[in-house]
């Protein structure tokens, strides 16, 4: 069966990107070997993308040579290179023009995931961007949760999950498991 998991570093004080959207602060942390993401590449059939994470803020974006590398790493590809397959992204209102690779479906958040879970083919759906991965949990599509916790502290910006107030989302742990300094958490999201 399908699942759909939201996959994301952060900083210690819960941010997945710094002051202006920065994400460059990652690359520190990424790339050496992990095995809960060697086990997730194995498992990911498509990619759930968000628009905001797509495209970057227009701090971001100004700093691009191009808008066709989105939740990417300096290799141009999601997961550096290592994975490769459909790649959905959840547009809003007058996105620009497709890009290459990826397949853009707007309207309605369980629209785009019901159309990546398609895509995925049997293969579970790794989720990149908070605001998608929140508005997923909040409509009960949301299965897993993997975090990297890098030991730095961002101060602000871009939190990994903003959720309104009016109710806890209970998680169960997976998996606590560390790579270097990065401290790897996964959950599963209890639907009770």
């Amino acid at each position: 069966m399908t699942k759909v998991i939201y996959h994301a570093t952060m900083s210690l004080d819960g941010y997945v990107a710094g002051p202006g959207g920065d994400m460059s602060w990652v690359r520190g942390f990424a790339g050496g070997p992990n095995e809960p993401v060697d086990r997730l590449l194995d498992r990911i059939g498509a990619l759930l993308i968000g628009g905001g994470t797509f495209h970057g803020t227009p701090a971001v974006t100004a700093a691009r040579d191009t808008d066709t590398r989105p939740a990417s790493s300096e290799e141009g590809t999601p997961y550096g290179g290592a994975w490769r397959g459909p790649m959905v992204v959840h547009t809003h209102e007058g996105d620009p023009a497709p890009v290459e690779g990826y397949e853009k479906i707007g309207g309605d958040i369980r629209a785009a995931a019901g159309h990546a879970i398609e895509r995925a083919a049997g293969g579970d759906v790794a989720v990149l961007g908070p605001t998608t991965a929140a508005r997923l949990l909040m409509a009960g599509m949301l299965d897993e949760v993997l975090l990297h916790v890098a030991p730095v502290l961002l101060g602000g910006s871009v939190r990994a999950l903003s959720l309104p107030a009016d109710r806890p989302y209970r998680l169960t742990e997976v998996e606590r498991s560390f790579a270097g300094d990065v401290t790897n958490l996964w959950y599963r999201v209890d639907r009770g």
